[in-house]
């Protein structure tokens, strides 16, 4: 389905859960196949409320805060709901409801609905043992408006204040000089209050796509020819228009965001190299994008303020040569990878993600891995893996500039 035509499908699924519908869960058949979520309870007082959904079988998920109103949000991949009726109806502590339902045809999503402004304080796994069930465990904790509002602001200006200066121009020259040297932004996704995707182990993908980045940062640099900008460069929050704002001021050669999500099934794992396109490659690739994009929300962000930037960029986007630089790195990064990673059976794909939507950069988003998968999330965390894959994408893009030089040679 065509990315003009699933937007708005997933945007009304949005709607409904937020205004309390809850979408039917799949029929008998669909069942058998997903996890299922048996039952759900919530316990504590009105400074720590404990949320608990028990599962037939471990999953990913990712849980994240919103206001206006306030509500908590657990992300889940494909579940089928086989709660007791009235369930979410009589609650206590920081919740004063929840809700479930499916998102689209691939995720779940589970909403607590909170008395006020709260923040995730701890957010967990636990395997089956003993008899007992795969469990999620959420705990909030109460806050106030104004600490709510300021931890919001402070990861944001933090996160701004991170990013590395530019390329200084040289003393004397009165003015901006040519950069002899390439550019290349790094951009970990996620951080600060919003962790990401969780892994079975409890990894969370803002750790390892940042630990990540830090080490293609190292490679990039030793080549005496090229300088980085990482978007952020610790544990701090970064809005994804900020993101794009970094790799249009900066005058970027490259944008390399970097992330690891969750996905349903624990087969599914490998790295893929996503391109921006407004017409998604997949179903898959469409709601990817889909769940980054949102991430701004954790924010506060209210994109539709921005529409007419929005607009710009997409109209200075319609120039083909940026997404064919894109589409030549994708293709060199899938080759210098392939022999020191796996990758999914659609290596490139495509979507419309914001965070690549930098007017006249060439720019790629690689999900690494999925942390839903034992294998993937182990390697993820494994530093050695993370070097290797670092020098395999350091020898792409070293390729890849050497490439466009040669092309501008007369």
């Amino acid at each position: 389905m065509a990315a003009a035509r699933l937007l708005p499908v997933l945007f009304l699924a949005v709607l409904f859960l937020a205004s309390g519908y809850r979408l039917p869960v799949a029929d008998a058949a669909d069942r058998s196949a997903m996890t299922v979520a048996t039952a759900a309870r919530v316990a504590g007082d009105k400074t720590r409320t404990r949320f608990v959904a028990d599962l037939s079988a471990p999953v990913g998920y990712t849980v994240y805060v919103l206001a206006n109103p306030y509500r908590v949000m657990i992300d889940l991949p494909q579940v089928s709901f086989s709660l007791r009726e009235g369930a979410g109806d009589s609650t206590r502590g920081l919740v004063t409801q929840y809700r479930f339902g499916p998102v689209d045809d691939a995720h779940s999503r589970i909403v607590l609905d909170t008395d006020g402004p709260v923040l995730i304080d701890k957010a967990f796994l636990l395997k089956p043992k003993d008899g007992q069930p795969a469990r999620i465990v959420v705990d909030i904790v109460r806050t106030t408006k104004q600490a709510f509002d300021a931890r919001l602001a402070a990861d944001a200006a933090s996160a701004t204040a991170s990013a590395a200066p530019a390329v200084e121009t040289p003393p004397g020259s009165g003015g901006a000089a040519p950069r002899v040297r390439k550019l290349v932004v790094i951009d970990p996704g996620h951080g600060g209050i919003d962790p990401g995707a969780i892994g079975l182990s409890n990894t969370r993908e803002k750790d390892v796509v940042l630990a990540f980045g830090l080490k293609l940062k190292k490679v990039l640099e030793a080549t005496g020819a090229i300088d980085v900008v990482m978007t952020r460069s610790d544990d701090t929050f970064l809005t994804l228009r900020d993101r794009v704002r970094i790799a249009r001021e900066k005058e970027a050669d490259l944008f390399i965001a970097i992330h690891a999500d969750t996905v349903r099934g624990g087969d599914a794992r490998g790295a893929t190299i996503y391109t921006l396109s407004e017409k998604a490659s997949d179903a898959e690739a469409e709601a990817l994008a889909h769940k980054e994009n949102r991430a701004d929300i954790i924010a506060g962000v209210d994109l539709e303020a921005e529409n007419q930037e929005v607009t710009d960029i997409l109209i200075d986007l319609a120039q083909r040569e940026s997404k064919t630089h894109s589409l030549v790195f994708a293709r060199k990064a899938v080759a210098e990878m392939a022999p020191v990673t796996v990758f999914t059976g659609k290596p490139m794909r495509s979507a419309g993600f914001m965070v690549l939507k930098a007017a006249d950069v060439p720019s790629v988003l690689i999900e690494l891995g999925f942390l839903s998968s034992r294998q993937d999330e182990s390697q993820l965390t494994s530093p050695e893996w993370q070097q290797k894959v670092a020098a395999a994408m350091g020898r792409a893009v070293e390729t890849y500039f050497a490439t466009q030089m040669a092309a501008k040679t007369p």
